[in-house]
């Protein structure tokens, strides 16, 4: 089959680092069957990576794009394209409209700032509480040097997503902890920057010492190595509040690393989370086809692209309501 390399493909034979372009938009071309895709930014680079395998073995062409959850979901349900990517479970309203999802995979969110932050090396030992990030992202806490133990006085600059995310809102909700949440208006509000995309987040945090945001994790490590090789760095989170980075908290170092203990439970969801496919009713018969095997074969290529497989217990739910439909 003659095609054209996914972004995320190109980028892999290239060897980029952690920060790449994966918020436009690519195509797998066939002389088969065609699917169209948009919506979520998080799960875009598995998709595509999904939709090269997929292609070459059932010629299939798919057009995909990102753009935010929901993009994909108005898309989705305006018959613009076959299947929405979704960063969270659908809302009770979009499945009044005729919305039906099943879960993919699992993606995880983490706070990330610059390389050169002045209080790094601090932060790597001691860590942030969900109560230290959610003062910081609501501008109780200004100054690097109120966070930790340092004297430093360096003004924190907060950047947050201005696009449809479905990260910002599963980071919203695990800001909130049990009593509330943040919703992504709020947050925007309070941020000093607001960017469409995980990218522009990144290279926002890379460009300012000082800065702290949010990214999906494939924007923090790089994509051949799995290492910490960018301007950016995952904050570790202090889970259990002690003021200290212990031994089960400690798994920052390497992409799989990290991956191991989202997948053990060590890392709390939200900001872990289960991303979805959508369609308007049931999916159609390419998509289904091509949705069924994400389910099945395509699970076996969602570690190696830096995220987490859905349990079996999961798959095979999901297995049986994507045969029922809706």
């Amino acid at each position: 089959m003659e095609r054209t390399y996914s972004r995320r493909s190109a980028l892999q034979l290239a060897g980029v680092g952690s920060v790449v372009s994966l918020a436009g938009c690519s195509s797998v071309l066939g002389g088969g069957s065609s699917v169209r895709i948009s919506g979520g930014v998080g799960p875009l680079p598995m998709v595509e990576v999904w939709a090269d395998r997929y292609g070459d073995d059932t010629d299939t062409s798919f057009d995909i794009s990102g753009g935010g959850t929901g993009v994909g979901v108005s898309d989705v349900l305006n018959g613009q394209v076959d299947i929405a990517m979704m960063g969270r479970e659908p809302e009770p309203e979009e499945i009044d409209q005729g919305l039906f999802a099943v879960p993919m995979l699992i993606d995880t969110v983490v706070a990330t700032v610059n390389a050169d932050n002045p209080v790094l090396e601090e932060l790597q030992e001691d860590g942030l509480s969900r109560e230290d990030l959610e003062a910081i992202f609501t501008k109780e806490v200004t100054n690097w040097g109120e966070v930790v133990d340092a004297d430093v006085d360096e003004e924190i600059t907060v950047y947050g997503r201005s696009d449809a995310s479905a990260a910002y809102k599963q980071w919203g909700d695990f800001l909130g902890g049990e009593d509330d949440a943040y919703t992504q208006s709020e947050l925007e509000d309070l941020s000093d920057g607001n960017h469409n995309g995980d990218q522009p987040v990144a290279e926002a945090v890379g460009s300012n010492e000082t800065a702290i945001s949010l990214n999906n994790i494939n924007y923090v490590y790089a994509l051949e190595s799995g290492e910490l090789e960018g301007d950016i760095r995952p904050v570790p989170l202090d889970h259990d509040g002690d003021g200290t980075i212990s031994e089960d908290e400690d798994f920052y170092d390497t992409r799989e690393e990290f991956l191991a203990a989202v997948e053990e439970g060590q890392y709390p969801a939200p900001p872990a989370r289960e991303m979805f496919l959508a369609s308007d009713g049931a999916f159609d018969e390419e998509a289904h086809d091509f949705v069924e095997w994400v389910l099945t074969e395509g699970q076996e290529y969602v570690r190696d692209n830096g995220y987490v497989p859905l349990e079996a217990d999961t798959l095979e739910e999901a297995q049986d309501d994507l045969a029922e439909g809706p």
